[in-house]
């Protein structure tokens, strides 16, 4: 039931490995292709994707918000996924969405930025100046949506089990290196536990997706144990308290509903 994150630098060649890896555990990766394939029976789009997938998330407008909205059921692929194990998340932040659960192995892919210049200007045939302003663009990207969603420095070395430098070393020495990883009877250690935090990510995910979806502002901090879901923060008004437990109320194992709500209203400011 083991899990395994993959956290990877554009250029790292961490998708071949990745793909290869997958196929030797009998894993399921799930990618992107996988998650475009299981998007429609989450009511999400191959054009919401293209929006949400790995990009830092605004909470200022009502557009916004159902921007998050979408974003948070497209984690609860990963998480769904996570649930049944022996599985492989790439990118998307896994290791921070799953924090806290111990059966799972926390890998990064990383190698110096001309040498991933030069091998996606290879794989891609595109012009090394191009493939240098695409990879500070994915790295700057990547790096902000971690920063920003998770508040983590993405290249902090502790976040992570395994960090592997794909100029140092053959893709099949790598891939042996996180299989004999994953094998370790550590990682089994605690699984029960692991599954009902899984548990309770996956409902307090689906409840913030629901209330993202309303005129909330999200100014709410949402958590769950055992189908009790617990509300706190502030909203603007009393009527939005008894909406916020309205909604998550409503949400399919939500057994109850604990509310630690302040009202605080704000006035604007003249200049």
């Amino acid at each position: 039931m083991a899990i395994i994150t993959i956290s990877r630098e554009m250029g790292t060649g961490a998708y071949a490995i990745a793909k290869e890896l997958a196929k030797k555990l009998k894993y399921t990766l799930v990618d992107r292709l996988k998650i475009e394939e299981l998007a429609p029976a989450y009511g999400l789009t191959p054009e919401i994707l293209e929006r949400v997938d790995e990009k830092p998330p605004s909470y200022r407008t009502a557009e916004d918000r159902l921007q998050a909205a979408h974003l948070a059921t497209m984690e609860l692929i990963l998480l769904d996924n996570a649930r049944k194990g022996n599985v492989i998340l790439y990118g998307r932040g896994a290791q921070d969405l799953i924090k806290g659960v111990t059966n799972v192995l926390k890998v990064r892919f990383i190698a110096p930025f001309e040498d991933r210049v030069e091998k996606f200007a290879e794989r891609e045939w595109i012009d090394p100046d191009l493939a240098r302003e695409l990879i500070r663009k994915s790295d700057h990207q990547l790096g902000g949506f971690i920063h920003f969603y998770f508040d983590r420095d993405w290249n902090d070395p502790m976040a992570y089990d395994l960090i592997l430098n794909t100029s140092k070393s053959s893709h099949s020495a790598m891939i042996e290196c996180v299989i004999s990883a994953s094998k370790d009877p550590r990682l089994k250690t605690g699984e029960d536990e692991s599954m009902a935090l899984l548990d309770d990510c996956i409902l307090a995910k689906r409840v913030e997706a629901e209330i993202l979806k309303s005129s909330l502002e999200r100014r709410l901090r949402i958590t769950a144990k055992d189908g009790v879901v617990t509300l706190s923060g502030h909203v603007q008004a009393e009527g939005q308290i008894e909406e916020a437990v309205r909604i998550a109320g409503s949400v399919s194992g939500v057994t109850d509903v604990d509310c630690d709500l302040d009202v605080v209203s704000y006035k604007p400011v003249k200049d």
